[in-house]
């Protein structure tokens, strides 16, 4: 099984399925690629008919959605464990799962994901309100399931939002953001995590600048 991801430093819709495999220590090989400008449409496209990454290649089979990835993974590998196992906690986990797989443009936008930086933003209305919702789901998980996840174990809800805890390192603290107590509680232990911790590392030895992610000002 090879799971083709992008810049680790950049690639928010790649670290999604990669943390999935990972934490689970699912036996994969990752396939890196860079996500220059410059021929960006071929260079992915060798691996999936949208030109995008993450793409899962297992066998003859090709998966090349994030959310999908993840789907198949649990299915097929994790017996179904990558969501929780009560059918409306199950439900609620996959619309609040969709919900950022398909939302939060404002924030998308103005807070890329860029592991290695600590840059302030002066974020819009749109951004500020996609921050506010975040804390809500962040804040009632936490409430609810009593952590240390969002749904008590581990899932694909957490693989989704691990992005926006990596957002919120960058740029929520110097642009003045701040989180409810049970949201930050979330955040601050994700942070902590293994796995995530071993993307960041690898992250930050990347050098390739990609400019369209460099959004603000270096806050150091």
């Amino acid at each position: 099984m090879q799971l083709v991801i992008g810049n680790k430093n950049y690639s928010s819709w790649s670290l999604r399925p990669w943390m999935l495999l990972s934490f689970f220590k699912l036996d994969f090989e990752e396939v890196q690629a860079s996500l220059k400008a410059e021929g960006l449409s071929a260079r992915l496209g060798q691996f999936s008919p949208t030109s995008r990454v993450p793409v899962l290649i297992d066998g003859e089979l090709t998966v090349w959605d994030s959310l999908a990835i993840c789907e198949y993974v649990s299915e097929r590998y994790l017996e179904g464990k990558g969501w929780p196992r009560d059918v409306s906690k199950r439900a609620e986990a996959r619309a609040v799962t969709a919900e950022m797989h398909s939302g939060f443009a404002g924030l998308r936008r103005e807070m890329p994901m860029n592991c290695r930086a600590r840059r302030r933003v002066e974020a819009s209305a749109q951004t500020l309100k996609d921050i506010a919702r975040v804390d809500e789901i962040w804040a009632k998980g936490m409430a609810d399931s009593g952590g240390p996840w969002l749904f008590g174990a581990f899932s694909i809800v957490d693989c989704f939002y691990a992005p926006v805890v990596m957002r919120f390192a960058t740029y929520a603290a110097a642009s003045g953001v701040t989180l409810s107590a049970g949201a930050q509680r979330y955040q601050d232990f994700f942070l902590q995590n293994d796995v995530l911790q071993a993307w960041v590392g690898a992250a930050k030895q990347e050098t390739e600048i990609v400019p369209e992610d460099e959004a603000g000002d270096d806050s150091r």
